[in-house]
């Protein structure tokens, strides 16, 4: 039992006490506690669960294409094919991506993600994946988000299964946590369209976990969403990981305005506050604690400075390197940062950097 925290709600002592939290307690979090005693209590949770480590991989992101057959209002990176800026890359100039990558700069693992092309078979992608691992057989290949695989399955007259079977024998490892935006169908209708509902998505994930593939779950938050929301997202994500312990890691995702729909519409006229940011951060630790032990800070979404308290309000993990990040840049947001920038930050919280692998296992320690 870890030691109270004086003047904490009710819901508070109970994830001090390790219990698994309800509906009613998340809410009650979220909206009702203190925000420093919340993050007291979710550091307090993140220190038992994962120690002082604070860990991150050298990744590298490739965005395929932005041909995207979906036009979310949240989204700034989709085109729909006949503008000047819309592209889709050849295998060709994916491997060489890929290699200076890996040769320049000592990516451990390939993130990969696109838009919904309407044009692309099946075949696109396992002679992507086939050629990258011919050339790169050691880097690990996270790539194609549920919602991605729910697409190719719908669009190439596939099961979910059968995708997901033909590419990881073509050298898929393990999918990114994107597209799952947030689940409750009342607000994913508003934020996103053409993309699969939130069952979907988790279903989707559910399968890649039962033929051996991890991945990472993600929630768009800051748009417009209300607490119970964010809770029944929460809620809906530790009941998969209960089912199948398959989630790597759970990221939440702030959600950038800049060139989106949304910002257009006049439907949100403002980025989240960061008090807000911290509190759902430090939530999702205490509600999926028992069950995910990696709570991931996105320092793209949310900036560094800010990143860096949030480590102290539950995180345990920076995601990565991100290196040639696309989505978020097309929603104004910098993405340029090194393995010694990363270290450094850790270090000025007083964590200790760990370099790691895409299924968390340390590769080196920057003292």
């Amino acid at each position: 039992m870890l030691q109270s925290i004086t003047g904490g709600t009710e819901a508070l002592e109970k994830a001090l006490n390790g219990e698994e939290l309800s509906y009613k307690d998340g809410i009650e979090l979220l909206v009702e506690e203190n925000l420093f005693l919340l993050g007291a209590a979710a550091d307090k949770i993140r220190k038992k669960t994962t120690g002082k480590n604070i860990t991150f991989v050298s990744s590298y992101y490739l965005n395929y294409t932005n041909v995207c057959a979906a036009s979310c209002p949240l989204c700034a990176f989709y085109r729909k094919g006949d503008e000047s800026d819309s592209y889709t890359l050849t295998t060709e100039q994916i491997v060489t991506r890929a290699s200076i990558a890996i040769k320049q700069m000592g990516a451990t693992e390939l993130h990969i993600v696109g838009g919904f092309h309407p044009k692309l078979g099946i075949e696109y992608y396992e002679q992507m994946l086939e050629a990258i691992k011919k050339e790169f057989p050691h880097v690990t290949i996270k790539a194609l988000t549920p919602a991605e695989i729910f697409f190719i399955a719908r669009l190439t007259r596939n099961s979910v299964k059968e995708v997901l079977l033909r590419l990881k024998k073509a050298g898929l490892d393990a999918l990114p946590g994107g597209g799952a935006e947030i689940f409750s169908e009342d607000i994913r209708s508003i934020i996103v369209r053409g993309k699969c509902s939130g069952d979907e998505w988790l279903e989707t994930a559910a399968t890649a976990h039962a033929i051996g593939l991890q991945s990472n779950c993600t929630m768009l938050f800051g748009h417009i969403e209300k607490p119970n929301h964010i809770i029944d997202h929460l809620i809906k994500t530790r009941d998969l990981q209960k089912k199948t312990s398959g989630i790597l890691t759970f990221i939440p995702l702030k959600f950038s305005l800049e060139n989106t729909e949304l910002e257009q519409k006049g439907m949100i006229a403002r980025e989240s506050p960061s008090v807000y940011d911290l509190r759902v951060i430090a939530v999702s630790r205490l509600m999926l604690a028992n069950f995910l032990n990696n709570i991931s800070v996105y320092w793209v979404s949310l900036g560094k400075k800010l990143a860096q308290v949030a480590l102290s309000y539950g995180g345990n993990d920076l995601v990565g390197t991100a290196f040639s990040e696309e989505i978020f840049k097309a929603a104004g947001k910098s993405s340029g940062t090194s393995i010694q920038e990363l270290v450094s930050l850790i270090k000025e919280i007083k964590g200790i950097p760990a370099q790691r692998d895409t299924f968390f296992n340390v590769l080196q320690v920057h003292n």
